[in-house]
């Protein structure tokens, strides 16, 4: 009905102005005055054109009269990609926060408002609940000098209570559903990445395997059950080989979302059963003589015997700073994937003739070197080295250490010849070597022995 009546009106002006058209038409061309109306016209318009502009250069950029509170728009600030404005040059800060809040509607928008009163970006979100209280687990983009105190200052005053913070990084910013599935993957195509995902799932903490024992009944060590255990800030974990993986975190009490993602990792471990990617690397020695680098595991524990009844008691000894009939005994340990990672070195004819360990200790890595005594000074241990070192910046750990002796050279040349910088103590006696593994210098090594240590 609408549409209707604007066609009539519409059409209704199209003839009136056709009809105004014509009737001018027939004055200028027929009546006396016509040209002279015309020449009028046309000046007329002329001038209106010309003072038009001259007034709108000179009142076009006045200020408004009036109290309006505004301003001209080249002097609003515009915000940023950080969610400030561009002209503001305070740098952002990215924070990792807990705080416990009752389990009640309007909770967490009290927290959200109190940190939208300092600035700060809400970047991602993840709820831990508790029955009548709620874990709310924050990544915040901050001003950069806004500090920590500030916030949680903030948190207490919208109803947290217990809050935690500490900086974060651009790891962090992925959200927890990749990060798990990501971890997942790595876990299942290596045994020896658990305790490392683990360690990136709950963040900084201790993490140590404890054997199975004799008449346990099924509960494993200290009687924890299948299920496991969530003590506070202990979790106890059974390991798929029938031991117990315990999970320190002093600093931060585990909520039952993080146990149960725990607990996930280390069951999806157990179903996949023994695995050790079986990738080979053939390399050719200075002298001309070809070895195999490969991952080494419990499989090769009478190959790594044997070995250590070629070795001399002297290398034997700098390789296990104590009694040289204990060897033996490390060696189960030292090629379990649960305690890290181990390559071997394999000539043509399959006899080991070395071994390289990568060994998760607590939150530091160490690495250690056993050759065999004709094959030292040949480049073995330095290429068993670089490709451990190699492994562990996959891994994403900051350092690595070696326990040796001063009298090892041979030890303290391969990790000189790293390229990293080096520090040097001397504890009782022994020789603690510690790498860092800066960004730029150690891709430099990861590149020099492969972003991946094994090939297909």
């Amino acid at each position: 009905m609408h549409h209707w009546r604007r066609d009539v009106v519409e059409l209704a002006a199209l003839f009136t102005a056709v009809t105004v058209a014509d009737g001018v038409a027939n004055l200028v061309g027929h009546g006396p005055g016509g040209p002279v109306l015309l020449a009028v016209s046309a000046a007329v318009l002329v001038a209106t054109a010309g003072f038009h502009t001259w007034w709108a250069r000179r009142h076009g950029h006045a200020p408004p009269t009036g109290d309006t509170d505004a301003r001209p728009r080249s002097e609003e600030p515009q915000a940023g990609p950080s969610g400030f404005p561009s002209g503001v040059t305070e740098e952002c800060a990215l924070w990792r926060m807990r705080t416990t809040v009752k389990d009640a509607p309007g909770s967490l928008a009290a927290l959200c408002v109190a940190l939208a009163g300092h600035k700060v970006d809400i970047l991602s979100l993840q709820t831990h609940p508790l029955g009548e209280d709620t874990v709310d687990e924050f990544l915040l983009r901050a001003p950069g000098s806004l500090a920590a105190a500030e916030i949680t200052r903030a948190l207490a005053l919208a109803g947290g209570s217990g809050t935690w913070i500490e900086r974060a990084d651009a790891h962090d910013l992925v959200d927890a559903p990749t990060r798990v599935l990501g971890l997942a993957t790595r876990t299942a195509l290596d045994p020896a990445e658990l305790p490392l995902a683990l360690r990136q799932l709950l963040g900084r903490c201790t993490i140590r395997s404890l054997p199975a024992t004799a008449g346990s009944s099924g509960r494993g060590p200290e009687g924890v059950p299948v299920e496991g255990v969530l003590e506070d800030t202990v979790l106890r974990l059974r390991a798929p080989e029938g031991g117990v993986i315990t999970v320190e975190r002093p600093y931060l009490p585990f909520t039952p979302t993080e146990f149960a993602r725990a607990r996930a990792l280390v069951e999806l471990d157990a179903r996949l059963g023994a695995r050790v990617p079986r990738g080979q690397d053939v390399l050719t020695l200075p002298e001309g003589d070809d070895i195999t680098v490969r991952r080494a595991d419990a499989d090769d524990l009478e190959a790594a015997k044997a070995m250590h009844e070629r070795c001399s008691a002297r290398t034997l000894a700098m390789r296990y700073h104590g009694p040289v009939g204990d060897a033996d005994r490390y060696l189960g340990h030292l090629l379990s994937p649960r305690f890290g990672r181990t390559l071997a070195v394999q000539t043509p004819s399959g006899r080991v003739v070395g071994l390289g360990h990568l060994l998760w200790d607590g939150d530091e890595t160490e690495v250690a070197l056993l050759i065999e005594d004709q094959w030292q000074r040949r480049g073995v241990g330095a290429e068993l080295l670089g490709r451990l070192v190699a492994m562990a910046v996959e891994a994403g750990c900051d350092s690595v250490y070696a326990v040796t002796q001063a009298a090892n050279t041979g030890m303290v040349a391969a990790m000189r010849g790293l390229g990293l910088p080096l520090d040097y103590q001397i504890e009782e006696g022994t020789l603690v070597i510690t790498a860092r593994l800066e960004k730029g210098a150690a891709r430099e090594t990861s590149q020099r022995h492969g972003e991946r240590v094994t090939r297909d």
